[in-house]
């Protein structure tokens, strides 16, 4: 091995200020969805000064896909742009990413770098961005060795569901050429520095239905003139929630949410208009296509029946896939950063994560790094703080994951 763990832990502590400079002040300037011009400058500025060459990837958002985003709530989106850049050169090439795009909550904490507008890194995507800035100094210091390629890619657009989709289509896994990836997320209620990972399916796939139900409005006292689409909004509800009982099977872990429920303006008007938002989790393919099949025939069929009309929208996230063999190879060089007593195996979260379309093209791995305890305040809370210990240990962690990974292919 031509540099050791502990080396690379050195190397990170060393710019543990500068690390957390950057995470602070992406943490003041959280922006959301698919173009993030103030995050995206600070990222380029920071690798300017690394003298790291880098290009935006990414590319105009399909004018379908913009309605789409937009009739689930998010702001208008034209263009999906985020930041790759690549120290050594040739192959093998690893990639990894960190995600930059925060949330719609308004941060609620004492911190003296708080959000300096209405949305907040409740997400700790911040800090992901700034332990890759880290990695990526401790990598170029040493590019002259690296046995192949290291692309980083600073990714918009997480929590849309699809930010890592847009980059995919626009290229990123090509020039050079991705032949595996390496992901982390914080845990704030997990104790600092423990790693937890999956085998296999990481993360549920996520299917949202964004649906507009169209009726005839009119007075309340004369139903019989008006077609009634609240009334065709709750038939559908419990319709939906049925298909979980009793067309899937128990086994398969399925959490099925309409989130959004709504219509009507008085108490004596039956309005023209009501939306239901539906969301499907789960890590069982064959559940999921199912119920993607079946949801959109029970509500052609109740709609209709009840003489309403209706538009949908339908977003799909996959699951994110820990390739078995990057996991054998990766869990060591995890635990000669952290300890063997501080990486675990664990369930695969409930929760969706786009890092799956890039682990649908490549093989990849997705883990969870503890950066505070239980009890603390979880992701997507107003209140989430991380514990700043954490950024060199995740700067480490992907330095030294990439560079061993590479030593170990690059005769393959």
């Amino acid at each position: 091995m031509s540099i050791s763990a502990s080396e690379i832990r050195e190397k990170a502590e060393k710019i543990r200020g500068q690390i957390a400079a950057d995470r602070r002040r992406l943490h003041q300037i959280p922006e959301i969805g698919m173009d993030l011009p103030e995050t995206r400058d600070y990222i380029r500025k920071r690798l300017n000064e690394m003298e790291i060459p880098w290009r935006d990837c990414g590319g105009k958002v399909p004018d379908k896909v913009m309605k789409d985003f937009m009739e689930a709530g998010f702001p208008k989106m034209e263009r999906a742009i985020g930041i790759t850049a690549v120290i050594g050169k040739g192959s093998p090439c690893i990639l990894l990413r960190a995600d930059m795009d925060a949330l719609p909550i308004r941060e609620e904490s004492d911190l003296e770098f708080r959000s300096c507008n209405s949305y907040g890194h409740m997400c700790g995507h911040d800090s992901h961005a700034a332990m890759l800035l880290g990695a990526a100094q401790i990598l170029k210091d040493m590019e002259d060795s690296l046995k192949g390629s290291v692309k980083l890619v600073f990714q918009p657009g997480e929590e849309t569901g699809a930010g890592a989709r847009m980059l995919v289509e626009n290229g990123l896994l090509e020039n050079p050429k991705v032949d595996a990836a390496f992901g982390l997320h914080v845990q704030p209620v997990t104790n600092t520095g423990e790693v937890g990972y999956s085998v296999g399916v990481n993360s549920s796939s996520l299917d949202t239905f964004i649906l507009k139900i169209k009726g005839k409005g009119g007075h309340s006292s004369q139903p019989q003139l008006c077609v009634d689409p609240l009334m065709i909004m709750n038939q559908v509800y419990q319709a939906v929630n049925l298909l979980v009982t009793r067309e899937t099977d128990p086994a398969a872990m399925v959490a099925l949410t309409c989130g959004v429920a709504e219509g009507g303006t008085a108490v004596n008007i039956i309005p023209d208009e009501a939306q239901l938002h539906i969301g499907v989790r789960t890590q069982d393919v064959e559940a999921a296509e199912h119920l993607t099949k079946r949801i959109p025939e029970v509500i052609d069929h109740y709609v209709k029946a009840w003489n309403g009309e209706y538009e949908m929208t339908v977003f799909h996230t996959p699951c994110t896939y820990s390739d078995r063999d990057l996991c054998r190879e990766m869990v060591p060089y995890m635990e000669e950063v952290l300890g063997k007593d501080m990486v675990h195996q664990i369930p695969p979260m409930s929760g969706t994560e786009d890092f799956g379309y890039i682990t649908k093209e490549v093989p990849g791995m997705f883990v969870f790094l503890g950066a505070g305890k239980p009890g603390n305040a979880p992701l997507h809370n107003s209140h989430m703080v991380l514990d700043e210990d954490v950024l060199p240990l995740g700067a480490a962690l992907h330095a030294y994951s990439a560079v061993s990974w590479l030593e170990a292919h690059s005769d393959k």
